[in-house]
Parts: C-alpha cells; structure tokens; sequence
C-alpha cells in the first residue's frame, strides 16, 4: 500500500530529531510529531540549561578565589531573574535552531499530540483538530519525564522540570535523591547562595559510580558547607500558613525548607500514546521493548532514546536515532551501537568526569586489578585559602596493562575524560600512558604521570 510518509517520528527529543534529519537526508519522506518544546528533555530542562545554571554556581567560587590574584570588587550579588531570563532567551533560540535543521533537512514538523491508531497510523491532536497519517515506520522517541513518590504532601515538591522556573531563589532547599540530577542541583542552590540539604535514603549517593568518586566528592561538598544526610528518607511534606514547607523524615526529625526538590527517578513518557492498539511491549521496568535493531514486538514501530532505557544519555539518544535511519533507509551503512566505554560527566561542583569500569565492577567480571590514584591541591588553588582537592584515579588490568576505567572528580572532569574516552577505545595500556608526555601544568596531565599503584 501507499503511506503518507516513509517514516513517521513521536518525539522532536534528541534521538527523534537525529533519525528524521538522517532519514530525510537519506532520501526517506518524514513527518515528526511533537507537542511541547523542539529539543527535549536536553535542550528544554535538562543538559543545557542544567549547564548554565551550574556555570552560574560556579562563579561563587571564582569571586571568592580572585582576591588571592590581586583583584579588588565590590561585593558581588546574584540576580535569579536575570538568570532564568536570559537562560530562556537562549532556550528559544535553540528551539529556532531545531526547527530550522528539520525545515533544512526536508522533514514536516507538525505540532500537537501524537497517538497509535495501528502498526502503520498516527493521529495528531492539532490546533486545528485531528489530522490522521499513515507511515511504513514509526519512530516513538518520547523520552522521559520526572516520577515523584506517593507520600502525603507531594503536591508542595516540585521536580527538576519545575526548578527551572522557579520565580526567586528559594533561602532554603531540600534536595531529596541521590542521583545526578540530585547532586547537580544541590550544587547549584548552594553556589548560589541557598541553605542546602540533600537527601538520600542509602548509604551513600551516586550509586554506580567508583566508591572512590563517591567518598571523594561527598568530602569535597561537605567542605564546601552543603548538608548531606544519608539514610534519610522524607515521609510526608506539610505547608504552613507562611508558606515554608516543614518536611517529616522517617526518622521522625522534621526540617524546615522554602523549596523540596524531588530527584529520586524518570519514568518513560507513554501516557495517551496508543500503545495498547499496537503489539508494542514494555520490559519488567516499564520502559518500551526492543531488540538490538530497536524494533518492537510491531515490527513496524521502532523506539530509541530515554525511553527504552538502556542509557539514558543525550549522545546515545544521538547515536542510536542515527544508527535507526542508516538501518531503515541505507542499511548498507549500519553498524551496531557499542554500548561499551561511554563517557559521562556529573556537573556537580567540583565536576565528575568517568569512563570504563569502576574498581568494584572490574574486580566483580574478574579482572586482576593495578589501581592508581592521586589527590592534590590544583594549582590554580594554591594562592587561595580553598581545601578543595583534586582527584584522579586509574583502573589497569594486571595482565594486559589495558586501561580500564579512568575517573575525576575536579574542575573540567567531563573535558578531560572525553579526550580518554577516545584512548580507552583504541584499547590503550597503562604504558601508552606512562609513554605519553604531559601538558605542564596541568591537572590532566596527572593521568599519565601516576606510577604507583594504590593497590595491585
């Protein structure tokens, strides 16, 4: 039969943009359905805005350290609403920016909320009403979206969506999660000036990341002055009548805040989508089934991105959205996606940079381990009175001397691992790094000055 279209996207996310420019520059015909921002999660409240807010934190330090090189000020102030105004003139732009690429690249973007009617047939609520397509492919890249918890007084919280609007700088935040999200944003109302308490129900955050990571950072924030409190779980929020938030732990402690930020987990955005009329199943976690051609159990119907949950990850959004359209429309050109050696940053202030096996996965797959570590002060630290320290950590396997896993916690760790990234791929040992000269002086260059193992 004859579609309206080769290949029909839901979701204008990273993923779902990637495979409908590629698709359409592959000469396939595309239509992509999308009923809030162009962007996504990423550019609209997530990584880029994130990012600039955790610029903006990081300037509290910078003031405070220029008086150490000779530089007088007035006494600085920060202005929340100039932030967020300026951080939303950019986000428009890059909207513009999304929209041009997708006109450029010969994709039909309709505006409004898409819904399966069947294997091949989309409906869109529109301005104008519902207008139906049928497509020979379907692509859902819907993404993820915040999951608060079931407790008493949840209607008070707000999410990491909801943070990027707040109208004024909150004096007292509690953060509750352990995650990424969690620990940026902690940074964040800290650097910015907020009385700052973070959460978390374990033992201790960032689980999944190298123990020596955690320990490390959890002792630079500390010093810094955040308020960290493991084993601590909320249990119900209540509004008092000035408007400030008394937040019951269930240790039966109460604290007084301004603002609770939940960051305790994302669910895949499927609400209203339709699923139920097509084949698509969901894994025991609840996020879209796919094989290793992201294919569902409808074989016309594909799904990349957060919400198939593999990595949730913008570049491997990226990545996969590109690899879907080389597969459907020039196969020739496929290859695989290498979940392996995926770099990643945690923009907390100081930064984690990683990439590899941490020491305790290597060890659990049975590798015989050199580990290497070093802390210091940096040297753009020396002049100052901070106790912030520097840490770098190396992963070696015994027998082959292949680099394992390389992780920072430091100014620019995400800069720094990215250009590892690239060494671990190419299977770099230990001595290709001993080998390698460094750049003086530098914190990156640590990594390939370390020549005694810590353990190993």
């Amino acid at each position: 039969m004859a579609y309206d279209v080769d290949l029909f996207v839901i979701g204008a996310g990273s993923g779902g943009v990637r495979a409908s420019r590629i698709a359409a520059q592959l000469g396939a015909r595309v239509m992509v359905a999308e009923n809030q921002q162009l962007g996504g999660t990423c550019v609209n409240l997530g990584c880029v805005p994130k990012k600039m807010l955790v610029y903006s934190a990081s300037y509290a330090d910078d003031f405070e350290q220029a008086s150490a090189y000779g530089w007088s000020a007035t006494e600085p102030r920060f202005d929340w609403p100039t932030l967020l105004a300026n951080k939303n003139r950019e986000i428009a732009r890059l909207n513009r920016v999304y929209g041009e690429l997708l006109d450029k690249a010969g994709v039909r973007t309709v505006q409004g909320t898409a819904r399966l009617l069947d294997a091949h047939t989309v409906e869109v609520d529109t301005a104008d009403g519902p207008r139906r397509y049928s497509a020979e492919h379907i692509l859902i890249a819907t993404g993820c979206e915040p999951q608060l918890p079931d407790i008493p007084g949840i209607e008070h919280a707000i999410s990491s969506d909801q943070a990027f609007h707040l109208p004024r700088l909150p004096e007292r935040v509690i953060v509750a999660g352990g995650g990424y999200i969690a620990t940026e944003f902690s940074g964040v109302f800290h650097g910015l000036g907020a009385r700052v308490s973070q959460l978390y129900r374990g033992d201790l955050f960032l689980r999944g990341f190298d123990d020596s990571v955690r320990r490390h950072l959890r002792e630079q924030l500390t010093l810094k002055g955040l308020d960290l409190q493991f084993n601590a779980d909320i249990v119900r929020i209540e509004k008092r009548a000035d408007s400030s938030l008394a937040v019951q732990l269930k240790d039966g402690r109460v604290l007084d805040a301004d603002c609770v930020l939940f960051a305790t987990g994302r669910r895949p955005r499927l609400g209203g989508l339709g699923l139920e009329a097509t084949r698509v199943q969901l894994d025991e976690r609840g996020f879209i089934a796919v094989d290793e051609r992201f294919r569902t159990h409808e074989p016309s119907i594909h799904a990349v991105g957060d919400v198939i949950g593999r990595v949730q990850l913008t570049p491997v959004a990226l990545a996969e959205g590109m690899a879907l359209a080389r597969l459907l429309f020039k196969p020739e050109d496929y290859r695989p996606l290498d979940y392996t050696l995926i770099p990643t940053a945690v923009f907390s202030l100081p930064n984690i940079g990683t990439v590899g096996l941490t020491e305790a996965a290597a060890r659990k797959a049975g590798f015989e381990l050199r580990v290497f570590e070093s802390r210091f002060k940096p040297l753009k630290l020396t002049l100052t009175d901070s106790k912030e320290s520097t840490f770098l950590k190396l992963v070696v396997d015994a027998r082959s001397d292949r680099v394992l896993g390389c992780h920072m916690v430091g100014p620019d760790a995400g800069e720094v691992i990215q250009g590892l990234a690239v060494a671990l791929k190419a299977g770099a040992t230990k001595a290709i790094f001993d080998d390698t000269i460094g750049i003086h002086p530098t914190t990156a260059e640590e990594f390939v000055t370390m020549r005694t193992p810590v353990a190993g």
